[in-house]
C-alpha cells in the first residue's frame, strides 16, 4: 500500500482517538501489519498503562556458605537394601502357561 499524506493524517487521527490497529486497517483497506509498521515509523505510541497489581518485592534470603570439602569427594551411590534381596518371579512351565491361557479364553467367551 502506498501511504500518502491523507492516509497518514487519517491514521494519526484514528490512532489518537483510541482506535485499534485492526480497526484502522479495515478503514484504510490495508493489513494490520502495515498499519503497525506505519505507526512505528511515525513514532506514534499509546500511553503507558498503569499496572493492575502492586506486587510486594521481598529480598531473597542469603544462603549460608558451605565448606568446599563437602564437594571435593564424589558421593557413593546409595543402594537400597531391599533391591538386593528382591525375589525373582516364579518361572511357569509351558503346561501352566497353557492352562492360564485356556482359562482366560474360557472366561472371555
Amino acid at each position: 500500500m502506498g501511504w500518502d499524506a491523507k492516509d497518514i493524517g487519517l491514521l494519526t487521527r484514528l490512532w489518537s482517538a483510541g482506535h485499534s490497529a485492526a480497526q484502522i486497517a479495515r478503514r484504510l483497506g490495508c493489513s494490520r501489519k502495515a498499519v503497525c509498521g506505519m505507526l512505528t515509523r511515525q513514532g506514534l505510541k499509546r500511553g503507558h498503562k498503569p499496572p493492575t497489581a502492586r506486587p510486594k518485592i521481598r529480598p531473597t534470603p542469603k544462603l549460608r556458605a558451605t565448606s568446599s570439602g563437602a564437594c571435593a569427594r564424589p558421593v557413593a551411590k546409595k543402594v537400597s537394601r531391599n533391591a538386593a534381596h528382591r525375589q525373582q518371579p516364579n518361572q511357569l512351565s509351558k503346561r501352566q502357561l497353557y492352562e492360564i491361557l485356556a482359562e482366560a479364553v474360557k472366561n472371555t467367551g
